[in-house]
């Protein structure tokens, strides 16, 4: 039997202040919202999920090194996002069928980031699509598309991402093969997109090189490549004018056994050289998280999870509301560590930590109790 979600009903919380005042507190009021198909595929990874704690083991594995007796009245978390400035070196990363969530979908994120401020990646694969997300919000937007076509695909989506005002577009380049999710699969539940789209996924296993190659010849908008891991693969996407480039494992959900993001990150840096944007998710939870992603030389740091958590539990006052608590944990992040914005900050400020606790995805958040068999 195939089962396929149906779109959420909106929240009915307004999340005010009050009632969230930690960022676990999200989490357990999605749990509580969502059917157990769409909270598994919401936390879930691939196979062994080996990749989801390698994700968090990585950011664990970090500590830092504070300096004291700076004047740290006035902190400063903004940042720029090809060219704009947002209120936090943070985007919205790209989720599928984010109305099984919310029943606005990609529209209800849009609108959340742009009223925070800050940038948001819309999917293909998310409704209600490239146009109505992009008329949802006011912030930087980019659209990330899975290749389910032709070069004829890639284009009309491309020039109609121009035409709704998107500032850069996005191709995943880490989906050659669906994975085995299997928390998914023992349950028989398998999400209709996919299901729509089985055919047409062939497409994307005989993306190449040279089908980037074409589309830097052919179009003119910033071209990010989401799914690098490697310095050979982000050295060769700078050296045909990529100006993105995403370290991601897709957050554990495609590749089992993959290296943790963070660990991957300095090479990536290194190789890129400057030359483009870096941009890294995989297990970003905290204020913190995002510190170590920028010390390491990271432009932007992509949430996924996090804010589906604010989505689900409250909609656009959710993710609204997530921001607000992630930016007052960088905030004081920052002060504490002795610098007044992210200009300050370096890999001095880091060091290599054992990690005190198992890593897994709720790992960042103690107290949030969960029962064991949720992770």
């Amino acid at each position: 039997m195939t089962f396929t979600h149906p779109v959420a009903p909106s929240p009915t919380t307004n999340a005010e202040p009050e009632e969230y005042l930690v960022l676990h507190e999200f989490i357990a009021k999605a749990r509580n919202n969502l059917n157990r198909n769409i909270w598994d595929y919401l936390i879930g990874g691939t196979e062994t999920e080996t990749t989801v704690r390698r994700n968090r083991l990585a950011l664990d594995s970090v500590a830092f090194r504070p300096r004291v007796l700076v004047d740290v009245q006035s902190v400063d978390a903004r940042a720029s996002f090809f060219g704009r400035t947002t209120r936090l070196p943070v985007l919205l990363a790209p989720v599928g069928s984010l109305e099984s969530f919310e029943a606005g979908g990609g529209a209800s994120v849009a609108e959340a980031a742009g009223r925070f401020g800050v940038a948001m990646m819309a999917s293909s694969v998310t409704q209600p699509g490239l146009e109505a997300v992009a008329a949802a919000g006011t912030g930087p937007k980019v659209f990330q598309l899975y290749v389910r076509g032709d070069d004829g695909f890639i284009d009309d989506h491309a020039k109609r991402a121009v035409d709704a005002g998107y500032d850069a577009f996005c191709i995943t380049v880490d989906t050659a093969f669906y994975s085995r999710r299997e928390r998914d699969i023992a349950k028989r539940f398998r999400k209709n997109w996919r299901a729509h789209q089985a055919e047409s996924m062939r497409f994307q296993a005989g993306l190449n090189w040279g089908h980037i190659e074409r589309f830097k010849a052919n179009h003119r908008i910033p071209l990010i490549l989401k799914g690098i891991a490697t310095a050979e693969d982000a050295s060769r996407a700078v050296a045909i004018g990529v100006e993105g480039i995403y370290v991601s494992n897709h957050g554990g959900r495609q590749l089992d056994h993959g290296r943790g993001t963070l660990d991957i990150l300095p090479e990536i840096v290194a190789a890129v050289g400057g030359q483009a944007k870096v941009i890294v998710d995989g297990g970003f939870s905290r204020g913190s998280d995002i510190l170590k992603a920028i010390a390491l030389g990271a432009d932007t740091v992509g949430i996924g999870r996090l804010y589906c958590y604010g989505l689900a539990a409250a909609g656009v006052e959710g993710v609204v509301r997530v921001l607000e608590l992630l930016e007052a944990e960088i905030e004081e992040c920052l002060g504490l560590c002795g610098v007044t914005s992210f200009a300050g900050l370096d890999g001095s400020y880091l060091h290599p930590a054992t990690p005190v606790v198992p890593p897994h995805v709720h790992s960042a958040f103690p107290h949030l109790n969960l029962p064991v068999e949720t992770y």
